[in-house]
């Protein structure tokens, strides 16, 4: 099992920054690639970006593609989420979610956190 915990979310006014962060618990966190997904109200629960369990390897969705930036560091469990020139389209529950492999299908991963709110107003 793998316990994930996000937190950093809040509400930022349109142009401003926020960095989430996601921190693992009961396994071997370096064996696990690490995602973040988003889920508007209504909205189907979307892909954000995912890293391989090195951290070598990111993908990224195109529509946050260049403004947000996802990292790792193993030695403190963690995966983070910068991310700058936010819209009020990116206003969603963000989810942290790890499995062995990486995705960008939500059944791509085993393991998820209980998400954290970003609003972006305008």
């Amino acid at each position: 099992q793998v316990q994930l915990v996000e937190s950093g979310g809040g509400l930022v006014q349109a142009g401003g920054s926020l960095r989430l962060s996601c921190a693992a618990s009961g396994r071997t966190f370096s064996d696990y690639a690490m995602a973040w997904f988003r889920q508007a109200p209504g909205k189907e629960r979307e892909f954000v970006s995912a890293i391989s369990w090195s951290g070598r390897y990111t993908t990224y969705a195109e529509s946050v593609k260049g403004r947000f930036t996802i990292s790792r560091d193993n030695a403190k469990n963690t995966v983070y989420l910068q991310m700058n020139s936010l819209t009020t389209e990116d206003t969603a529950v963000y989810y942290c979610a790890a499995d062995r492999t990486m995705g960008s299908r939500p059944t791509s991963y085993a393991y998820w956190g209980q998400g954290t709110q970003v609003t972006v107003s305008s």
